[in-house]
């Protein structure tokens, strides 16, 4: 597996450490909830990623792109997600009510991951690139390894920016710079929303 990895990973590390739609989002909720309150996110994230890639590795769900449709649903019901999130950090940051922004949970990670349609337009791309010739179980322990090279290069780019934004929070521990965090995070989560949509 040595000579697809290391290529592989070239590949991956601009498109997983570069500022995008999951790096803001871990990183805004590093910084507004601390490094460890994002592992729970972080952890569904990349279990419904490693799932997925597998999957569209083999070939299910490759159909995506003839169904237009399917994928535009998909970018707006994850417009409406973060929006709403980022709507929860920005009236926390308003009221200065905790109770109106929570960390985000194993489940927010998923369906962050599920309806992202940009993560299975980058499967798509890797595997275009990177696609097995080998047949029989050969080819299912290959996708698998390509799989899970894919998901921990990503995992550990999303710690990377949950860190950055955990360390950024060390700014704003005083109540007036805290409410002001929330709000620039919460509205940094919108543009996340915004660029997803129009993108």
């Amino acid at each position: 597996m040595l000579p697809i990895t290391i290529p592989l990973i070239l590949f991956l590390f601009p498109l997983a450490y570069s500022p995008g739609p999951g790096n803001m989002f871990f990183a805004a909720n590093g910084a507004r909830f601390g490094f460890r309150s994002t592992l729970n996110a972080n952890f569904g994230y990349h279990l419904a990623t490693l799932i997925v890639t597998y999957m569209l590795g083999i070939g299910f769900g490759l159909g995506l792109s003839h169904a237009p449709t399917l994928v535009t649903v998909l970018r707006y019901l994850g417009v409406l997600y973060v929006g709403y999130l980022a709507w929860g950090l920005m009236r926390a940051g308003i009221e200065n009510n905790d109770k109106q922004a929570k960390h985000a949970s194993f489940i927010d990670g998923i369906v962050l991951l599920v309806l992202n349609p940009k993560a299975y337009i980058i499967i798509a791309l890797m595997f275009s690139q990177f696609q097995p010739a080998s047949e029989g179980v050969q080819f299912y322990y290959t996708i698998g390894w390509i799989s899970l090279v894919f998901t921990l290069n990503n995992m550990v780019a999303f710690f990377f920016w949950a860190a950055i934004g955990d360390k950024i929070a060390g700014l704003f521990r005083e109540e007036k710079t805290a409410r002001t965090l929330n709000v620039i995070l919460g509205s940094m989560l919108l543009l996340v929303a915004i660029w997803m949509a129009v993108a």
